[in-house]
């Protein structure tokens, strides 16, 4: 298949204009080098592992979440020509779908919230919200969290669960916490908490679960490969973080 005729049908499963903003020009095929796909590789993000890999394996496109080039190309550093020396080296293109594929149906949200077991599920700009079938505490619900995302977890506050708001990523803006305030949810459950939004979320009322950022985004990457009609290669590349208790 000519690269130009599967970008079309990628885009059919997360259209680039359903994008936020802050994605202009930073999704699509942002490297091209042409050609026909007969492998592909997705990952959710292009580190150099996944580079080196996509290339061993004979992958022609890599698709992720998170993209190689943040801002406009006017110097490039040493470890970035690194990283598309990689690219380069192996001819591989390297196709983005992020906020698109976060709201796109099927995509990384809908898929978070189907992995916790959400019911009725309603779209809420990024995000999604369902309940769940039995209300439990807080602290049964974060365990089965990381029970069904294989991820350790932390969470802030209390009560009883019964409404749930998911973000995959870094959901936890004030944005996102007025917005499940607003639609009555009990928990919202994203990744990448920092102090500022625990102290908003608790003047609010909310109870937050962070899942990590990788945890949260991947299952919906590893479930977008399942879903393309072509030989394709799932590759996981989970940070190593280490914790030290005190």
């Amino acid at each position: 298949m000519r690269l130009s005729e599967f970008v079309s049908l990628i885009e059919e499963i997360a259209p680039p204009e359903g994008a936020l903003d802050l994605d202009e020009g930073r999704i699509g095929l942002v490297l091209d080098r042409g050609g026909d796909v007969e492998r592909v590789a997705v990952s959710l993000d292009p580190t150099d592992h996944v580079l080196s890999e996509a290339g061993r394996i004979g992958a022609d496109l890599l698709i992720t979440h998170h993209t190689l080039f943040f801002d406009p190309l006017t110097r490039i550093s040493q470890t970035l020509s690194s990283s598309l020396k990689i690219a380069l080296l192996s001819d591989l293109s390297l196709y983005v779908m992020h906020t698109n594929l976060d709201r796109a149906p099927g995509g990384i949200n809908d898929v978070l919230a189907e992995i916790l077991r959400l019911r009725d599920v309603e779209a809420c700009e990024i995000g999604r919200i369902g309940e769940i079938k039995t209300p439990c505490e807080l602290e049964d619900f974060a365990t089965l969290v990381s029970e069904s995302l294989e991820t350790h977890v932390r969470w802030v506050g209390d009560g009883i669960v019964e409404r749930v708001m998911v973000v995959g990523g870094s959901g936890f803006g004030s944005k996102y916490i007025d917005m499940a305030c607003e639609m009555n949810a009990d928990v919202l459950v994203s990744g990448e908490l920092r102090h500022s939004a625990i102290r908003y979320a608790q003047a609010r009322g909310l109870s937050l679960i962070d899942a990590t950022h990788y945890a949260t985004e991947n299952p919906g990457m590893k479930r977008l490969s399942e879903r393309l009609p072509i030989d394709t290669v799932f590759i996981d590349d989970e940070p190593i973080v280490g914790v030290r208790e005190r």
